[in-house]
C-alpha cells in the first residue's frame, strides 16, 4: 500500500486492490498541511477541560518545549477528549438543615393539631414553665406542686381526648408528684400539711433541727464542767466554732449568756483546756472586746484533723448559732431573769418539740426523760419542775407543764412555735 499526492494536491491511498481512494477533502487536506489537529510528539491526543482549555501537560506546546499557547482555544475542528463540567447548585443556607421546634412537655410532643386550642395552649406553657422552673437557682416546692397540679389536670383531660392510657398514667404520676412536693414543702416549714392551722415562719428547717439536737446532745455527754453556766457557755461556743475550731466572740455576747459569772467561767474553761485564747489575750480582755475588733476562741476537740461531730455548712452553723441566740436571748426571759439552767431548759425544749409544740417525738404524752434533760441543764432531776415553772411563767411553756413518772411533758407557748425543733 503506497501514499502520494494527486494531481490537485489531494491526498490518495493505494488499497490492496490498487484502487485510488481519495482520503480526505480538501478543507482537511490544508488543516493537516497547517499542523492543526496532528496528534502531539509522544503520540499523546491533547485533553480538553470542561472550560475548553487544554491540558498544560498534554498540550503540542508543553511537548515541544515552547511557550504556552497564546490564546488556549482550540483551532476550529480540533477534535478533543473533554472532561464532564463539574455540576452547580444552589449555594448552601448551612451546614444543617434548620428544623422545627416543636412545644414538648414530659418528653412528648404536643400536637398542632391537638382539640380544644385551650389543651394545646396550656401544655405548651406548662412544658415552658417545667423548664423555666430547672433553671430557677433555688428551688421552691410550693410553685413545684402548683405546675405538678396543673400538668395532672391537664394530662388527664389529654387522655380524654385521644382515648391513650399512658396519658392517664401520666397524670396519676403527676398528681401524686404534687402530694409528695406539698408533704414535703409542709416539713421544710413545719406546717401541717393540707393547711390546717396557722402558717409559722420558722427559724430552722426540720433538717436543720436535727442538726441542732446533734450539737445539743454532744454539749450534755461532752461537757468539761458540769455547772449551768459552763454548760451555756460550751453551747454556745460550740456553735461559734462547730466548723473550723475557731470563732469569733465579743464582750456583749458573754456578757449576754452569763452575765455576771462570764470571766470566772471563761478562766474556767480555758483552764481545763477545753478553750483556747490567743497569746495575749486573757478572759478580761475577751470580755472588753467590741464587734469591730472581736476575740477568736478556738476550741480543740473542733479542730480540723480531730474527728468530727457534726456535719453541716457554714449556713446551717450561721442559723443554728441564730436560733441559740434567739433563745437564750428571748425578751421575757431576760425580763424574768432566767438564770443559766432556764435558758438551757428553753433550749432544749425548743428543740425537743413538735410542730405544733409538744414535747418528745412519740405521742400526745411522750414528753422528754427527765434524767436527760437534767443532765442537759446541769441540774438534779428534781429541780427541772422548778425550772419548769420559770418557763411557764415566761410565756415559753403552757400551763400543763408536768414532771412526772421521769418525764418531762408540755407544750411550747403559741409565741416560740417558730423556734421549735421540728420533731
Amino acid at each position: 500500500m503506497g501514499a502520494g499526492t494527486g494531481d490537485r494536491g489531494e491526498l490518495f491511498v493505494d488499497g490492496t486492490g490498487g484502487g485510488r481512494t481519495d482520503g480526505v477533502a480538501a478543507g482537511r487536506t490544508r488543516r493537516s498541511a497547517a499542523g492543526v489537529g496532528r496528534a502531539p510528539a509522544g503520540g499523546g491526543a491533547a485533553v480538553m477541560f470542561s472550560d475548553g482549555v487544554p491540558s498544560p501537560s498534554h498540550s503540542p506546546a508543553a511537548a515541544s518545549g515552547a511557550p504556552a499557547g497564546s490564546t488556549g482555544v482550540p483551532a476550529e475542528g480540533t477534535r478533543s477528549t473533554a472532561l464532564p463540567r463539574a455540576r452547580t447548585g444552589p449555594p448552601r443556607r448551612g451546614s444543617r438543615r434548620e428544623k422545627k421546634s416543636w412545644p414538648k412537655i414530659a418528653q412528648r410532643i404536643v400536637p398542632d393539631d391537638l382539640q380544644p386550642e385551650v389543651l394545646r395552649l396550656e401544655l405548651t406553657e406548662l412544658g415552658d414553665a417545667f423548664r423555666a422552673y430547672q433553671r430557677r437557682p433555688e428551688p421552691d416546692l410550693a410553685v413545684l406542686a402548683e405546675l405538678h397540679d396543673r400538668k395532672a389536670r391537664a394530662f388527664a383531660l389529654w387522655a380524654d381526648v385521644t382515648d391513650d392510657a399512658s396519658l392517664r398514667e401520666e397524670a396519676d404520676r403527676a398528681a401524686a408528684a404534687a402530694r409528695t412536693t406539698r408533704e414535703m414543702d409542709a416539713n421544710r416549714r413545719g406546717v401541717p400539711v393540707g393547711g390546717e392551722g396557722p402558717v409559722i415562719e420558722r427559724l430552722l428547717t426540720r433538717g436543720q433541727g436535727v442538726h441542732a439536737r446533734t450539737v445539743l446532745e454532744h454539749v450534755r455527754v461532752g461537757s468539761p464542767l458540769p455547772g449551768a453556766e459552763a454548760r451555756l457557755a460550751v453551747l454556745m461556743l460550740t456553735l461559734r466554732a462547730a466548723r473550723a475550731g475557731t470563732g469569733n466572740v465579743t464582750g456583749q455576747d458573754l456578757g449576754g449568756w452569763l452575765q455576771g459569772d462570764a470571766e470566772r467561767v471563761l478562766q474556767e474553761l480555758v483552764d481545763v483546756g477545753w478553750l483556747l485564747l490567743p497569746g495575749d489575750v486573757t478572759a478580761d480582755d475577751a470580755l472588753m472586746s467590741r464587734p469591730e475588733e472581736p476575740a477568736q476562741v478556738t476550741v480543740p476537740s473542733l479542730l480540723a484533723g480531730t474527728p468530727r461531730p457534726f456535719f453541716f455548712g457554714k449556713v446551717t452553723r450561721a442559723r443554728l448559732s441564730g436560733w441559740a441566740q434567739k433563745v437564750v436571748g428571748d425578751r421575757k426571759l431576760r425580763k424574768k431573769k432566767a438564770g443559766a439552767a432556764t435558758r438551757l431548759l428553753a433550749v432544749y425544749t425548743a428543740a425537743h418539740s413538735r410542730p405544733g409544740g409538744c414535747l418528745g417525738g412519740g405521742g400526745e404524752d411522750a414528753g422528754l426523760a427527765l434524767d436527760e434533760v437534767a443532765q442537759f441543764c446541769g441540774l438534779r432531776p428534781e429541780e427541772v419542775a422548778e425550772h419548769a415553772g420559770l418557763l411557764t411563767a415566761a410565756g415559753w411553756l403552757e400551763e400543763e407543764a408536768t414532771t412526772t413518772d421521769g418525764r418531762l411533758r408540755g407544750r411550747l407557748a403559741e409565741r416560740v412555735l417558730p423556734l421549735s425543733g421540728l420533731l
